[in-house]
């Protein structure tokens, strides 16, 4: 027979209840916002504000609503464009595409800067760095907005 000559440790811990469940993990459900993804919310204004205190201007291709912070007037932006890379890639393929972008006419590739038309003063600016917009013709426009108060 073998001489056991080592002392048995008790051993410390947490005892385990077999019939106990942990409590279950809380799973909350976050609904996707669409105004995130891109949609223009349903009360946002596209023309002159009109008096209409502005929360937030969304400054793109087209002319803005928006309140001046240098000459405090309202009003829609003056837009001016400038060539982008969108545009330069678009003339450098123009047997794929026939067109060349770099034509003052098809400036919907170009970078668009918002001036307040009464201080002429730069607002904003919305510049276009995505050279794949060029085989994307449902996006070469996009509207801007202003979200009221």
């Amino acid at each position: 027979m073998e001489k056991t000559s080592k002392m048995v440790e008790p051993v410390i811990g947490i005892p385990y209840n077999a019939a106990y469940q942990a409590p279950m993990a809380h799973h909350y459900y976050v609904a996707e916002n669409p105004h995130q993804a891109g949609m223009i919310p349903p009360n946002a204004i596209f023309g002159h504000p009109k008096g209409v205190p502005i929360q937030q201007t969304i400054y793109r291709d087209t002319p803005a609503p928006f309140d001046c912070v240098y000459c405090g007037g309202s009003g829609v932006t003056a837009v001016k464009s400038k060539i982008s890379g969108a545009a330069f890639v678009g003339c450098m393929m123009p047997m794929m595409l026939g067109v060349c972008f770099l034509l003052p006419s098809m400036d919907c590739l170009w970078h668009k800067y918002h001036y307040c038309p009464s201080c002429n003063q730069k607002v904003a600016d919305f510049e276009k760095t995505d050279l794949c917009i060029v085989a994307d013709p449902t996006n070469w426009v996009e509207r801007s907005f202003a979200i009221p108060a």
